[in-house]
């Protein structure tokens, strides 16, 4: 990037207006990363580099670094009352490393890393480093980025691979090192495409200082973690699955950030970006703190890394992290560890303005992505917009349908009579929101084992599980994401030290789960009846909710647009199910589109022969019916021939 001229204030070389000051002081200013931090500039004929930091409290501010051997410190200046210091220091150039030398309100002196830095060292380094910024970077991207606002919305097949890059595929070559983001590119984007998946979503890959919390402990808000590369190395990841047709949906972390001495935890001495009392400004439950919405400047600081990640590095969407911990001021806590609110409740009220304020900006100001809500609860809602009183999420994962579903299947078939419920409880509130249908890392960690491995039976049931599994998220309403893995069949649960089991597709079985998934994904994507309605009650219809006793359901998806309809029918037992009546929604011939126990699925090949016809005899409040045998342990998708 060229060399930024610096502006003249007060008798001194700036970057920031007096727009910006009041935009950040105010808590709206979206793109505060292009005033604070390190920035190539020049002044005065000079080239050299730009420091800018918020640190209000202190009593003095400096840089140290690489060109003054970390013992001379080049001082900064206070701009009036911001609370901003900064300064000009000639002759540093990108690829040098820095801190902030801070003179805390504390008495003590903090080497703090930039909290706006856009590079810092690979951990367990932990300086920041002057980056010469993204103009040298060339997109190749144009045509996805003028037609992704399509593939955002409620009515696009959303089919999301979620992905640890530092455990998704290793080098053994080298130690079993991780790839770098160029080397992921072209193999992620192969896997992807030739599983038919619409997006990818990469757990936080922000700068992290402990890589065990999977970035979800990050102090690099405006930064990709060096253990893959640069900043640019990043945007060739983005940009390659782009051009194969991929979006890419990053995991964003505004909930906490770890207290690590050189992070933005009491930045200048003071509990800056957190909250001070430690029953609002630390989280029990992850050790971190939380930060203080509260504060404009701290507003400012979360809303412009928001945007910094849609803008610069081309993300069409975050998922946010933790939005339930952010919502309850009780959450994680026990009785008399946390503050009401000043109406004596329990709702974060200053978070409920920022979820808002966040959403509503970067709509705004990128109105063709989309953001994902990690929320446990049942706030009302949060994927309804802001000026219905809505959080102003696009989608909002569907924890309960996940837990149902997985405790339902972990049953021996022969119990799954007993709890039918758990399959069918979701039809009261599929559509209260626009949910996504995740079964995410956190299945499958800290003893909880692998998809498969949580399925009863022999291994040949245990894939015919995961395969019905696998048709029922498909088919129900709400968009898809799974996690690296499951394609696989791996056995052992996640380990984020370790590469997945690639190995395992050399083998037919597991190699067959891959295909089921690539073919559900086909079909999801060429269906509207399976996509078009996800978020709406008019693209689905019971047919079969209540079969308790052979632990059967059906149902309809529904294209009104079209008229298109497809029908779904789940055996949840070993056990096949032969003439077994079903009503249907018209007459004449039907096909089976997918038959999870086909055998060049896996499955023991028993269906329908592919095309049969329907009777004009009525069943299940239809005037026409099928005569069909339910394969075991399998999933029928049927549509009018």
């Amino acid at each position: 990037m060229a060399e930024r001229e610096l502006a003249i204030v007060d008798g001194r070389p700036t970057l920031i207006g007096e727009v910006d000051l009041h935009l950040f002081n105010e808590g709206t200013h979206v793109r505060m990363h292009r005033c604070l931090g390190a920035h190539l500039a020049r002044h005065g004929g000079a080239s050299g580099t730009y420091f800018a930091v918020w640190a209000p409290n202190a009593r003095k501010v400096a840089v140290v670094g690489d060109w003054n051997g970390w013992s001379d410190p080049a001082p900064l200046e206070p701009r009036g009352s911001s609370g901003i210091w900064e300064g000009f220091v000639r002759g540093v150039g990108a690829g040098q490393r820095y801190k902030f030398r801070i003179d805390g309100a504390d008495g003590a002196v903090h080497e703090k890393a930039d909290p706006y830095g856009q590079l810092h060292e690979e951990p367990p380094n932990t300086a920041s480093v002057v980056w010469a910024g993204a103009g040298a970077y060339a997109w190749g991207d144009g045509a996805w980025m003028a037609s992704r606002k399509d593939r955002a919305t409620m009515r696009a097949p959303i089919s999301i691979y979620e992905c640890h890059l530092g455990s998704w595929r290793r080098v053994p070559e080298e130690g079993g090192r991780s790839l770098t983001y160029r080397e992921a590119a072209p193999l992620l984007a192969e896997h992807c495409t030739r599983l038919g998946f619409t997006h990818v979503e990469l757990m936080p890959i922000m700068e992290h200082p402990f890589y065990g919390s999977w970035g979800y402990q990050c102090t690099g808000y405006f930064a990709p973690t060096a253990r893959h590369g640069g900043p640019d190395d990043l945007r060739f990841l983005v940009d390659t699955l782009h051009q194969r047709g991929v979006g890419v949906i990053l995991d964003w972390v505004p909930s906490h950030f770890p207290t690590d001495a050189h992070g933005p935890y009491k930045f200048d001495g003071t509990h800056l970006y957190e909250h001070g009392d430690p029953r609002q400004g630390y989280h029990p439950q992850w050790t971190s703190a939380i930060f203080n919405y509260g504060r404009h400047e701290v507003k400012s600081f979360l809303l412009s890394s928001a945007q910094f990640w849609l803008e610069e590095m081309h993300a069409d969407g975050l998922r946010v992290d933790g939005v339930a911990s952010m919502l309850y001021l009780d959450y994680g806590r026990n009785e008399g560890e946390w503050i009401p609110n000043a109406y004596g409740g329990k709702e974060n009220l200053e978070a409920v303005e920022f979820l808002r304020a966040l959403n509503t900006s970067v709509y705004r100001e990128t109105p063709d992505i989309l953001t994902v809500a990690e929320e446990s609860t049942a706030w009302p809602g949060v994927s309804r917009p802001t000026y219905v009183g809505g959080l102003g999420f696009g989608f909002k994962w569907d924890m309960g349908w996940m837990h149902d579903t997985l405790k339902y299947l972990a049953l021996d078939p022969v119990h799954r009579t007993h709890h039918h419920g758990q399959l069918t409880f979701r039809g009261i509130y599929q559509f209260q929101e626009n949910f996504v249908l995740a079964l995410s890392h956190d299945e499958v960690v800290h003893g909880k084992g692998s998809l498969l491995d949580k399925m009863p039976g022999d291994a040949w049931q245990k894939r015919a599980n995961l395969r019905l599994l696998f048709a029922y998220q498909w088919t129900m309403p709400g968009k898809k994401l799974l996690f690296m893995g499951a394609e696989l069949g791996q056995w052992r649960e996640w380990n984020h030290d370790a590469s997945l089991d690639w190995d395992l597709l050399d083998s037919s079985d597991h190699a067959r789960l891959a295909l089921t998934l690539g073919e559900l994904n086909r079909l999801y994507r060429d269906h509207p009846a399976l996509h078009r309605h996800d978020c709406d009650p008019a693209g689905f219809a019971w047919i079969v909710p209540g079969d308790a006793a052979n632990s059967v359901v059906a149902y309809e998806r529904i294209d009104p647009e079209s008229d298109q309809q497809l029908v779904v029918v789940l055996n949840f037992t070993p056990v096949p199910r032969h003439n077994y009546r079903l009503g249907v929604p018209r007459g004449g011939a039907w096909r089976e589109l997918l038959n999870t126990d086909a055998g060049d699925l896996g499955g023991s090949n028993q269906g329908n022969g592919g095309v049969l016809e329907s009777y004009p005899v009525g069943a299940h409040g239809r005037a026409f019916s099928l005569n069909l045998t339910l394969p075991p342990l399998g999933a029928l998708i049927l549509a009018p021939a």
